[in-house]
């Protein structure tokens, strides 16, 4: 099958997919995965959680502040937020009563940490200290002038720029990526829907933003998970250039040091479109935008132009992996989607 028939089926399949519901399965406690020097080993047993207290569904999007804590979100309303140390145990938790919180970045400008929250299911982007008092909330695309009344608007993910700027990922919604000022103003939006399996700057889902500042430049880059693309902008919306990881539905971008990761909610082969669940892995880049280590997928490969084989798991340690947070030692914490309600896994660098 063709790239853009392929693409195409596949946006239809997932986009329109309901949540099911399936057993955990794995039993690789204490295995070494990934690659080269980023190799690690698996640890389910992590979270001291009690579940009773602190439930979860879903596993969004995990933060490292500069007290060492991990601040994760969850779509459960009784605890949209959970706090963690590095050994599992849960520190703080507490809810703005979001239905679906999904997005989650910690924003550091001014000197002082707060937390940048999405839910898709309201189209709310708040920012809040790190014990949740809003500190301020943007508009609704309609009401801001961004969208019309018939545009959906479902933000998965926002992040700051270095002068305090907002960059909205619209992934559920109408495919934009929306800027504001740091006090909420509207100013532009760029990106926006596609339907075909090449075009660049435009998108299939848009679900993931961060801010990369490894450049002479700060720039925004996005994440096309469908058609398994990185998107780097400049701060005015102007397109640059896309790295294509083939089979890889990658969650949000995250940076750290040198390298890209990503936690890829599964990886698909063409025409494999109807069995894309619990085949979660992630991808490590380096400054050169090379796969250099898939920790549960198989080691990649690149042709003599650079480019990455087809990128699938290999081990089923993840069922669906929705980000991956890096810790100060260099230790991940991959939250999951469609999970069975698991915590975090952690991986210890070997």
């Amino acid at each position: 099958m063709k790239r853009r028939r392929f693409l195409s089926t596949t946006a239809a399949s997932v986009l329109s997919a309901p949540y099911v519901r399936a057993q955990s399965k794995t039993s690789l406690h204490g295995a070494t995965i990934g690659h080269g020097a980023h190799r690690y080993q698996v640890d389910l047993e992590w979270c001291k959680a009690d579940r009773a207290a602190h439930p979860v569904k879903n596993c969004h999007e995990m933060v490292m502040d500069s007290q060492k804590r991990l601040i994760m979100i969850t779509d459960e309303a009784r605890n949209n937020i959970l706090v963690f140390d590095k050994e599992g145990k849960v520190l703080d938790a507490w809810t703005l009563n979001l239905r679906s919180g999904h997005g989650l970045s910690l924003d550091a400008t001014g000197g002082k940490e707060h937390l940048i929250l999405c839910d898709p299911s309201s189209g709310t982007v708040m920012k809040t200290t790190l014990d949740g008092k809003e500190v301020l909330r943007l508009p609704h695309a309609k009401d801001c002038g961004a969208y019309d009344a018939a545009m959906k608007y479902a933000p998965t993910e926002a992040v700051t720029a270095p002068n305090g700027d907002f960059y909205v990922a619209d992934g559920y919604g109408s495919q934009f990526i929306l800027h504001f000022d740091a006090r909420g103003k509207f100013i532009r939006k760029f990106g926006g829907q596609s339907t075909q399996a090449m075009n660049p700057g435009k998108f299939m889902q848009a679900h993931g933003v961060a801010m990369d500042l490894r450049g002479p430049e700060p720039l925004v880059l996005c994440t096309e998970r469908v058609r398994n693309e990185f998107h780097w902008y400049s701060l005015d919306g102007i397109y640059l250039r896309t790295v294509y990881l083939p089979g890889a539905f990658m969650s949000r971008p995250v940076i750290n040091g040198d390298l890209l990761l990503s936690g890829v909610c599964f990886g698909m082969k063409p025409g494999d479109y109807r069995m894309w669940r619990e085949r979660g892995f992630i991808i490590i880049l380096d400054r050169e935008n090379r796969v250099v280590s898939a920790p549960g997928g198989h080691e990649p490969v690149h042709d003599d132009k650079g480019q990455v084989a087809l990128l699938l798991q290999n081990e089923p340690v993840f069922r669906n992996v929705h980000d991956v947070c890096v810790d100060d030692a260099g230790d991940l914490y991959a939250c999951q989607w469609n999970a069975d309600q698991a915590y975090p896994f952690k991986l210890r660098r070997v």
